[in-house]
């Protein structure tokens, strides 16, 4: 454990140590004054540590995982770094040419060390992964969130036989509960299936099969969609067939799946025609669709290179796609908003709809409240007429 965050807990104990006798000193009928001097600042003390709204990160090493990912290592510099959970993100944030933008990257590390890996791959025609592919080197600062998400194994209610179903950079999430699990020696029966494209593309290849091949209770598959010429493996894509003939019976297994939206919307189908039951299902959500006009509920006589004004209230007025999500929008117009999975799951970038109407992808995790108070979540949000907004 880090010495600051071990420092920090031994000041926190004291506090608490402190509290309690007071406790034990007051008469019948009293209550503690938490405005007094002596916590002054404790709640935001205990909190920050252990929940921090934004770190600063320096990379301090790169490795090539693929020709086309790569993880950056980071170490936190203002701070211990917060513990986190297997499978949890943080959204990194970054601006490049003037524009300040983040992206959500699921942390690919264990916990317990005082090192933070974030395992990013290139993504055709991204804004992002270039510039921290391409522009960041060792020594580079970046700021981010602290750990966030849900997509973490919950023992009470997911038990202990479960099905990681990753697709491309969605194993990412899943390396980092492996690698907990195996350093923790945790009782859990794990069977990952990895869809990649080609063998070259396959993110931790080697050190999942070396891991799997070292336990009883890790079982890894790599499926690849292009074989090539005598490639022995299997291939194919992660529909009914294939997961059928890999996992035999699903009964009483919890499922996770992470991957690109096609992906996932093959594997809910497959797992729905193995009759494996929804609340057996954890998903992942993996940003914004790459195609939105082909969603459920778009419009279909809206032209997909339609641009629309988008207005805020005391602030920009200016021209928008869309087929673009609000808050890239935004973000291009100097317009920051906070945000943290950018997937239309969290509500950081809530923000009340005033005129106009957007499409909203299905899934979306828009509350009831929401609805009824004119709501939106921006990262998830395409303008479908001129829009007024207030942040």
């Amino acid at each position: 454990m880090p010495v600051e965050l071990v420092s920090w807990l031994q000041d926190i104990s004291a506090h608490l140590r402190v509290a309690r006798r007071r406790k034990q000193l007051r008469q019948p009928g009293q209550g503690e004054d938490y405005t007094r001097d002596h916590y002054a600042g404790l709640v935001p003390r205990v909190v920050e540590p252990i929940h921090p709204t934004s770190m600063v990160l320096r990379i301090i090493e790169i490795i090539q995982e693929t020709p086309s990912t790569r993880t950056l290592r980071f170490r936190r510099t203002d701070g211990p770094l917060p513990p986190f959970r297997p499978g949890q993100y943080v959204n990194l944030y970054v601006e490049i040419g003037g524009v300040r933008t983040s992206r959500p990257y699921s942390i690919s590390s264990a916990p317990g060390a005082d090192l933070l890996d974030l395992t990013v791959r290139a993504k055709p025609g991204g804004f992002v992964s270039p510039y921290l592919l391409e522009r960041v080197g060792e020594g580079h600062e970046l700021e981010s969130s602290g750990p966030a998400g849900r997509f973490y194994h919950e023992p009470l209610i997911d038990g202990d036989d479960l099905v990681f179903l990753a697709g491309g950079s969605g194993v990412t999430p899943f390396a980092s509960v492996i690698r907990d699990a195996v350093r923790r020696e945790r009782p859990l029966s794990i069977h990952l299936i990895h869809g990649s494209r080609v063998p070259g593309d396959v993110i931790f290849g080697d050190e999942l099969a070396r891991l799997a091949g070292a336990s009883d209770s890790l079982r890894y598959t790599p499926v690849i969609s292009e074989p090539p010429d005598g490639f022995d493996g299997a291939t194919g894509f992660l529909d009914a067939a294939l997961l059928g003939e890999l996992l035999g019976d699903v009964s009483g297994r919890t499922f996770y799946l992470c991957g690109p939206n096609a992906m996932l919307d093959l594997c809910l189908g497959a797992l729905a025609e193995l009759g494996v039951p929804p609340w057996k299902i954890r998903r992942e959500l993996y940003g914004p669709p790459d195609d939105p006009p082909a969603q459920p509920g778009w419009p279909a006589d809206l032209e997909v290179s339609a641009t629309v004004t988008v207005a805020v209230e005391g602030g920009p007025s200016f021209e928008a796609p869309v087929a673009e999500p609000l808050i890239n929008s935004l973000e291009r117009h100097g317009v920051v908003v906070p945000a943290l999975c950018r997937s239309g799951e969290c509500g950081a970038c809530r923000t009340r709809l005033l005129e106009g109407r957007v499409f909203m992808p299905e899934g979306t995790g828009i509350r009831e409240s929401d609805e009824r108070f004119g709501y939106v979540h921006a990262c998830a949000s395409y303008p479908l007429e001129d829009v007024k907004i207030r942040l």
